[in-house]
């Protein structure tokens, strides 16, 4: 089996994708044209043309104008569930995915909207193509901790379908301390905990969000390399890096995959693991990544099934859902070097 075959049928576990970020532009128009939500493009190739980032900030402006379209349960079901076939194509056996339900509420969209169009699918997922998942609320760091603290009380009602929560938008300019008290109360209810950091900012968010948030996993993470006493720490704890390299790549977090160090932070022993991100902004989603990332840099088969064995780990799920991940793993590898 040559190796862009074994990674297409590789099994994969998404740790780090955020649902709205799987809007693609022809639903885009699909769900403007329903809701009859104006937009500032024509057509969807007009959409895929504005695909042009420059950083952090100029993805998010046109992220949440694409957001706009989603206002009915049914645009939140149908949305999860066009992912949840890309997944089933891509051979990812568990996803955990975010969702911004401030993205919606500040539009009067209403939290319950949101979370139960998603859930419903991700029900569905699991019933009907065999994809187990997890969800993970979070909150907009570029506003305010009142506001999350609103949020985490409309999540109280719905604790049975939200696993953890997390902390995403821009990095810059708004550290993980910025949202102590909320993740603290948080954890109280019986959340676990997540945070996107070490993306723009600097290692000290990485440092913060494991001290002062207690996070389970970082999201993103690669700017760790800046401190090879961090790098340590990673290795020794197991503490899960959600790595999203065409994002990375897209955003200029790194200027081409060749320069990216995820390959580096494998073979230091880190725990991490690829993911998509906002596969329809960034050019790829799970099998993309893992394609994109072996053609730039040298992996064994070994290495790359590792990547899945790390996420497989790092993952919210239950133990007996975990052993059968790796079942599935094994029996993989086992059948494609034999």
């Amino acid at each position: 089996m040559d190796q862009r075959a074994f990674i297409r049928q590789l099994p994969k576990v998404e740790l780090h994708m955020h649902i709205e970020g799987s809007l693609e532009p022809e639903m885009m128009f699909q769900l403007a044209k329903r809701n009859q939500i104006p937009l500032s493009f024509n057509t969807p190739q007009e959409v895929k043309a504005a695909y042009q980032f420059t950083d952090l900030q100029s993805f998010l402006d046109i992220y949440y104008q694409g957001a706009n379209v989603l206002v009915h349960e049914q645009d939140f079901y149908d949305l999860t569930w066009a992912y949840l076939c890309r997944c089933q194509q891509d051979n990812v056996v568990h996803t955990e995915i975010f969702f911004d339900p401030q993205t919606h509420t500040e539009r009067g969209i209403s939290f319950d909207t949101v979370i139960n169009g998603i859930s419903r699918a991700l029900e569905d997922g699991k019933e009907k193509i065999g994809i187990s998942s997890r969800i993970i609320m979070c909150f907009l760091r570029h506003l305010d901790q009142k506001s999350a603290f609103l949020t985490l009380e409309q999540a109280m009602a719905h604790k049975d379908k939200i696993a953890a929560v997390g902390l995403d938008s821009s990095e810059v300019g708004h550290p993980p301390e910025k949202f102590v008290q909320v993740f603290a109360k948080a954890r109280e209810e019986g959340f676990l905990t997540v945070a996107h950091a070490g993306e723009e900012g600097p290692v000290d968010n990485i440092y913060n969000s494991i001290e002062l948030l207690q996070v389970s996993r970082i999201d993103h993470g690669v700017r760790c390399s800046d401190d090879s006493h961090l790098v340590e720490l990673l290795a020794q704890s197991r503490m899960p890096l959600t790595v999203c390299p065409l994002s990375n790549v897209k955003l200029k977090v790194f200027d081409k995959m060749e320069s990216h160090n995820v390959v580096d932070l494998l073979r230091q022993n880190l725990c991490v693991t690829l993911n998509s991100d906002d596969p329809a902004y960034f050019g790829g989603y799970m099998t993309d990544n893992f394609l994109a990332v072996a053609q730039s840099h040298s992996l064994t088969e070994k290495e790359l099934v590792q990547f899945t064995k790390n996420a497989i780990e790092a993952s919210f799920t239950s133990d007996n859902e975990k052993y059968h991940m790796r079942c599935i793993l094994d029996e993989f590898f086992s059948r494609s070097i034999g």
